[in-house]
């Protein structure tokens, strides 16, 4: 680590294979992309670099946590800027909460296999790692949901990022980017369903924030009645203006870490893509995934009386500090979930959940965001 400053990749990848020595370092083939994977960690893609070793970390790591030997009894949160989850968060089908105790911080506790369990490798390649973990949690049902998660991470190439995204290359950007594939098996000899509840895949990307970056997300345009709501604003207390606006088809929040606000999205309303720019740090930063519009998803909030089956597909996030004063990043997120996992025996449930950065000038970046978001980078520093 002392070759390299704090906030490069190489300083993190010396960091971190001291924490983990079986982490997965996935490279291109001209070796300036590059992502962390942990088994150890739960299957996170750690952090990852578009521009090599020397090359700025752009993932999320809470050094203080992944130093200290004291284990939260309610969540580790180590970072990583991509992790899985299970979802609900809160709600009758709620994984996080024992049954019949108030759904409130001191009685919410994260399952131990997605916070501090290590899981086993299945197979590893220089650019491909697959992950598996077995587990049993409890619902606030009092259902005993056994199953078996899945986890593939592809470190992808410029033209499978081109292909994906739909744009074309450019010289001048640097981009590293992967490919997220996720799976629950059900294990319990009973179909899960909405008596017995059940659960879904819950994947969260965590970012440095900046004074400037702003997350940006476009909505499907039409009547409420039958899209339902733009966008859920008040998990944390309605979002002000200085943090959330709205305008010709696109939501914005500030991410600047000082303000804690996140936002949710229906799956009629999302177009499953999401985008980051930070300016100071010169980082768009785009994730897609899997949506369904005509399915049901789950109701992550901390209300046993709302419909756990009306909930949002897609997620963002802006830490900031807590009523105490502390704060537990501060980061963003950007969020995305699968549709309830509905199966029987053996059956299972698929979401994929793809990352993009791309790191250059803003004369460069701006051809991206025009294409994929109908908006110039321009226009996205003047939404604040």
């Amino acid at each position: 680590m002392d070759k390299y400053d704090k906030g490069t990749f190489g300083f993190d990848l010396r960091y971190l294979s001291e924490k983990d020595n079986r982490i997965a370092v996935l490279t291109s083939d001209d070796e300036q992309a590059r992502i962390i994977v942990s088994p150890k960690y739960q299957a996170k893609v750690f952090t990852s670099t578009a521009t090599g070793l020397e090359g700025k970390s752009l993932g999320y790591l809470n050094y203080d946590v992944l130093d200290s030997d004291e284990i939260s009894e309610h969540m580790n949160g180590y970072g990583g800027e991509n992790r899985f989850w299970l979802g609900p968060e809160g709600g009758k089908f709620s994984v996080y909460f024992k049954p019949e105790t108030e759904q409130v911080y001191d009685n919410w506790h994260t399952p131990k296999p997605i916070d501090i369990e290590p899981w086993s490798v299945v197979s590893i390649a220089p650019k491909s790692v697959s992950m598996e973990k077995t587990m049993e949690v409890a619902n606030y049902q009092g259902t005993q949901l056994q199953l078996k998660i899945n986890r593939t991470v592809r470190l992808l190439e410029i033209p499978a990022i081109c292909a994906k995204l739909g744009i074309s290359a450019n010289e001048k950007v640097q981009a590293v980017a992967y490919a997220t594939e996720n799976s629950i098996t059900n294990l319990n000899d009973f179909e899960w369903t909405k008596d017995t509840g059940t659960i879904c895949i819950w994947m969260l990307d965590m970012f440095n924030p900046g004074p400037k970056a702003v997350t940006f997300i476009p909505f499907a345009e039409g009547d409420e009645k039958d899209l339902g709501i733009i966008a859920t604003t008040d998990y944390f207390g309605e979002i002000p203006a200085s943090h959330y606006k709205v305008k010709e088809g696109m939501v914005f929040l500030k991410t600047d870490g000082k303000y804690r606000s996140k936002l949710g999205m229906n799956a009629k309303r999302t177009k499953a893509i999401a985008g980051n720019y930070d300016p100071d740090a010169k980082r768009l930063t785009i994730c897609t995934f899997d949506v369904d519009p005509n399915a049901v998803y789950l109701n992550q909030e901390w209300n046993p009386s709302k419909d756990p089956l009306v909930g949002d597909a897609l997620n963002a996030y802006n830490d900031g500090p807590l009523e105490d004063g502390s704060i537990m990043g501060p980061f963003l997120e950007l969020e995305s979930c699968s549709p309830a996992a509905f199966i029987a025996p053996q059956e299972s449930l698929k979401h994929n959940h793809n990352v993009f950065h791309f790191v250059g000038e803003e004369a460069d970046l701006t051809n991206i965001v025009e294409k994929l978001f109908n908006i110039s980078l321009n226009e996205l520093k003047k939404v604040f």
